[in-house]
């Protein structure tokens, strides 16, 4: 049990803390804004106030977690530490030379999204308009990363004390854009295909396609047998999103009345878990994104509480919002299209802060740091992945990785396919 002293408990301070101690570091804590009680307490206590006279481990705050505006922060970095570091404090007692609990409240609560930016094409916060990018440490997940270094100081004062037991889990997740390239789609969106194809000139394209059709050759998306197998040798517990939506410019799935479809999806749940890969247009509609789950729900008879986000679309704190007036427990759109990295700054999962309402909801979020897509646009598995891989399981932490059934191929094709995913799965499990 770790004893907090501050003058007043905020709900941004009770949040924060409550990640970094319980949910990183596996202890209790309790508050108090009692000097006295502070002051008599023989046990690990972290004073984070501006009096270093109360003794216990010093944390001078920056501020942030009293205010209760969103404003755009003056972040002054620290680059002398390892990753760098913001939210600089000055008093010579500190522990540290800035506040992590500020720091890694401005990270997780997404709060650089919630001030003006520019969108892409798609209306996504793109990673390089991110801290973590401009700075350099988008690789590392700096929050555990700092929680280890408060642990370490709570250690040195406190020799007694010890975090919890934490191990490293790695979740692979599949998203299901398509289940299929050429089959299923119907004549007329068939035949429209064809016409693109040949139009354009891409003649390999069109035969293949006219022989997957006439069930000459299979579907090149249908690998889902070799999917589950290596599941299966590797032990692992896999999650699949599945787009179950109308057809859209950019919500390009499978009919959701096709019953090969419907087959495939209670085939997949009979051995891993299965999400609503939420669409694109249900950004915009609350009546679509209700729909969808309600469609979904029926095909597996229960209840869907896990989410992915089409197009890696957030719109903070939209989009979270409708995910939990739906009562979703788990959502897993945390992160980037097409950088491996982490977009919270953490490796864990953390319960999403509502920072317009102030208020922390009962919706985890499990964020992703490595994506296919990185590969297509030259990330490599040893140069990107495996840094990035290495740092989760130093900290104990939780690897998720993306992966769309589209790039697992039988051949590889744009550095992607079964045996890139293989290889990637070996790594995080070594």
């Amino acid at each position: 049990m770790i004893l907090i002293y501050t003058p007043q408990v905020t709900s941004r301070i009770r949040y924060i803390f409550k990640l970094i101690i319980r949910g990183l570091l596996k202890d209790e804590l309790i508050f108090t804004s009692d000097t006295e009680e502070f002051i008599a307490a023989a046990g690990p206590r972290i004073n984070y106030s501006k009096d270093p006279d109360l003794g216990g481990l010093f944390m001078e705050p920056h501020g942030l977690l009293g205010e209760k505006e969103i404003r755009v922060q003056d972040l002054v970095f620290i680059e002398e530490e390892d990753p760098p570091a913001f939210f600089p404090v000055y008093h010579k007692d500190a522990s540290m030379k800035f506040d992590p609990f500020a720091a890694s409240f401005y990270l997780v609560s997404r709060y650089e999204e919630y001030l003006p930016f520019v969108r892409d094409e798609y209306g996504r916060f793109q990673a390089r308009e991110s801290i973590a990018w401009q700075m350099g440490f988008l690789d590392k997940p700096i929050v555990n990363i700092w929680a280890e270094n408060i642990a370490k100081l709570i250690g040195q004062k406190w020799p007694d004390w010890k975090p919890g037991p934490k191990e490293y889990r790695f979740i692979p997740t599949i998203d299901i854009n398509a289940a299929w390239k050429y089959k299923r789609k119907g004549f007329f969106r068939t035949a429209a295909g064809l016409t693109s194809t040949l139009l354009s000139g891409e003649f390999s394209n069109a035969i293949e396609r006219l022989k997957v059709v006439g069930n000459s050759m299979p579907d090149p998306f249908e690998t889902y047998e070799e999917q589950l197998s290596l599941h299966k040798e590797y032990k692992l517990e896999t999650i699949y999103f599945v787009l179950f939506a109308e057809y859209d410019n950019n919500d390009r799935n499978i009919p959701v009345n096709n019953r090969h479809q419907k087959t495939l999806i209670k085939g997949l749940a009979d051995y891993c878990r299965i999400g609503i890969h939420t669409s694109f247009a249900s950004l915009k509609s609350y009546d679509k994104l209700d729909q969808e789950f309600k469609r979904l729900a029926a095909v597996l008879n229960k209840e869907i509480n896990i989410t992915r986000q089409h197009f890696h679309v957030l719109n903070m704190p939209v989009t979270y919002r409708n995910f939990v007036s739906r009562d979703v427990e788990n959502d897993y759109s945390m992160g980037y299209a097409v950088m491996p990295g982490f977009r919270a700054g953490i490796c864990d999962p953390f319960y999403f802060y509502d920072l317009d309402l102030e208020i922390e909801t009962s919706m985890l979020v499990w964020p992703y740091a490595i994506v296919d897509k990185a590969l297509e646009l030259g990330y490599g598995l040893e140069k990107s992945f495996k840094p990035i891989i290495d740092s989760v399981k130093a900290v104990r932490g939780t690897l998720i990785t993306l992966w769309n059934n589209e790039s697992l191929l039988k051949e590889e094709k744009n550095n992607v396919g079964l045996e890139a995913y293989e290889k990637m799965i070996r790594m995080a499990i070594e």
